[in-house]
This record gives structure tokens, C-alpha cells and sequence, in this order.
């Protein structure tokens, strides 16, 4: 029976894919946690093909849209179904390598919400920033992961692969769908990826940031459904 995958982002925990566990429910999805084990994008992949078996469709966010590339790149006949959320296959640029490694000197330094809490407005369209609860929620599991899995995490990002050298070669059923206000990974990236894997689907979701399960479940549920309908076997 082929897996339905979802990953969370850098910091991220089950709750950022909470609203989509029960809309999705009958393709009875899993959240991994492989993230949170490794120390590289590429071992985690290789992580997460280790620990669930078999075909795989793979729904990652953010950072876990490029763990669910690499995992295509090391295991591309596992790989039946591809969500892409958020993400960008590009490496890391220079000026975000520096603000990357600022940050990793304040959370040594145990300033984690000194951190985060500024993030909100970069995380998300401002129509959703002003909403408390949604915001804590996304505070309280960033804050839960720690100090150490920010400094891992972070870097593991930093020296994360280039996946455009691969993604032409990919030929799984691919969804790619992004914020139409993502300061994080811009759509522009979603389109690049979108490009390059021969008939990928985009879906832009208006009024949106980065943190789109979480910003617009609804859009979002009923895209994933759709999609992974399309994917069930005649």
C-alpha cells in the first residue's frame, strides 16, 4: 500500500500539518519526524526512506518540500506522488546564509523567541499575522523544538543541495503550490520548481504567506484532495 507522507518545515511539528490530517484522513496520512533526527537535507531523506517503506507519496513544506525532493533524488521509483508547498529548490544564497548564521548565534545563546516572534511578519500575509491564536500556535512549536534543532536545522538548510540539477529527470505525478505573498520562498520559486518536473500542477493561493496550511487550510485541503485523488488508480 503506497504511504501518504507528510513533512513539516525547519522547527515544525505535527500541528503544522493539523489541519490537514483530518481532511485528508482517508488517505490516512503520517507526519514525519525525520527532521528532527538528522543533521543534512540528504540524511534526512535518506532517513525517511529508511523508515517508511515501500511507494511513498510525499507532501513537504518549507524545509520538508526539500527533504521530499531529495528523497525523489535518492529513490525516484518509490516516490508515486510529489506535494511541494512553500519551497524552493534552489541552495542558499549568500545573504541568507548570513541571516542564517546570525540567528544561529542567538540561539546559541538561548534567544530563541527573541528570534521568532519578529519572524511572524515574514511568515505570514498580514491579514493572517494579526490572528493570536495562529500566531502563538506557530510560536509554541517553533519554541518547542528548541534552541538545538534551530541551530541544526538552520544549518542543514545552509548547506542544503541545488534540486533543479535533478528535478527534470523526476516523472511522479508532482503538485507544487505556494503563497501568493511568501517572503520565504517566493512564488517565483514555486514556479521554477513547477518548470522543471514535465507536467507539474502550481496552485498560488491568494492572500497568503509562507505558512499556508496553517494560513488557509481550506484552499490548501481542497487542493491536496483533488490532487491526490488524481493520483488513485482507475
Amino acid at each position: 500500500m503506497t504511504q501518504l507522507v507528510l513533512l513539516p518545515g525547519l522547527a515544525s511539528d505535527a500541528t503544522m500539518w493539523e489541519a490537514q490530517l483530518a481532511a485528508l484522513a482517508p488517505w490516512q496520512p503520517i507526519v514525519a519526524d525525520v527532521h528532527m533526527r538528522h543533521d543534512t537535507i540528504e540524511a534526512m531523506a535518506a532517513g525517511l526512506l529508511q523508515t517508511h517503506q515501500g511507494d511513498l507519496v510525499l507532501c513537504g513544506a518549507s524545509m520538508g518540500g526539500m527533504i521530499a525532493m531529495e528523497a525523489a533524488r535518492q529513490a525516484p521509483g518509490r516516490i508515486t506522488g510529489l506535494g511541494l508547498l512553500g519551497t524552493s529548490a534552489r541552495p542558499e544564497t549568500p545573504d541568507m546564509r548570513e541571516l542564517r548564521e546570525a540567528a544561529i548565534e542567538l540561539f546559541a545563546q538561548d534567544r530563541v523567541a527573541e528570534v521568532i516572534e519578529p519572524n511572524i511578519a515574514f511568515a505570514f500575509h498580514p491579514d493572517q499575522a494579526g490572528d493570536a491564536a495562529l500566531t502563538r500556535s506557530y510560536v509554541d512549536f517553533v519554541l518547542r523544538a528548541g534552541a538545538g534543532q534551530l541551530i541544526r536545522q538552520n544549518r542543514a538548510v545552509i548547506v542544503r543541495p541545488d534540486a533543479r540539477a535533478h528535478l527534470p529527470r523526476l516523472r511522479c505525478p508532482t503538485l507544487v503550490m505556494c503563497g501568493d505573498s511568501d517572503q520565504l520562498a517566493p512564488p517565483e520559486h514555486s514556479r521554477e520548481i513547477a518548470a522543471l518536473i514535465a507536467g507539474a500542477q502550481i496552485v498560488v493561493v491568494p492572500r497568503c504567506g509562507h505558512m499556508l496550511t496553517m494560513e488557509k487550510p481550506a484552499q490548501v485541503n481542497a487542493a491536496l484532495r483533488a490532487w491526490l485523488e488524481g493520483l488513485r488508480p482507475a
